[in-house]
């Protein structure tokens, strides 16, 4: 089992990154959210891994929070007919806390919004999951206790608001960014929002 790769980051796309890891070259299939997060190419990374085996593929999965990857983990191995590009999908799609909160609320609408998860695979993950989302390691607790800059937590608040009023995850990120750097770092999540909405609107 291949639980990270920690070397230096070769290549990165939005689909896929390539780690060095002392002279071996690891690919990794990786969901939107994670890609957000990588170093610049040349830098050193440190990806959490998922190794799926079917008999025609051996295929590595990177994710740069534990967050994600329990996620990815919980979708394919609990929900019927889930597989590991769709669980990719969700996880480009909504965050983990998003996704818990959708799942806790029974919110089919915001789950079948998701690229590839339609309205009955949305209610599928709903009745499968709603009892076990507490189980995948404290997500809002980790969420809490995570120590951001003032102008990151804004931002990160802002892409929150956002994605409760329909955005995509890496829409709203990369719409946010855009306003912070119009507006300056000390502008408020409300200003941050409002001025998304407009571009938007």
């Amino acid at each position: 089992m291949i639980t990270f790769l920690h070397g230096k980051l070769v290549e990165a796309l939005p689909t896929q990154v390539i780690v060095n890891v002392n002279g071996v070259g690891y690919e990794a299939l990786i969901p939107l959210s994670s890609y957000d997060k990588l170093p610049q190419p040349g830098q050193e990374v440190k990806l959490l891994t998922q190794l799926v085996i079917r008999e025609d593929a051996h295929t590595l999965y990177g994710f740069m929070t534990p967050d994600e990857r329990d996620l990815f983990r919980l979708l394919i191995n609990t929900v019927s007919g889930i597989g590991p590009k769709t669980a990719l999908n969700v996880l480009s799609g909504m965050n983990p806390v998003a996704f818990r909160g959708a799942v806790a609320n029974g919110d089919v609408k915001a789950l079948s919004q998701i690229s590839g998860v339609g309205k009955k695979t949305a209610e599928r993950i709903v009745v499968e999951l709603r009892d076990k989302v507490g189980a995948v390691g404290a997500w809002e607790a980790a969420s809490a206790q995570r120590t951001l800059s003032p102008a990151d937590q804004k931002v990160n608040d802002a892409v929150l608001a956002l994605m409760a009023l329909g955005f995509k995850q890496v829409d709203a990120h990369d719409t946010v960014r855009q306003a912070q750097a119009a507006l300056g770092s000390q502008a408020t999540v409300e200003e941050l929002v409002r001025a998304c909405l407009k571009k938007g609107a």
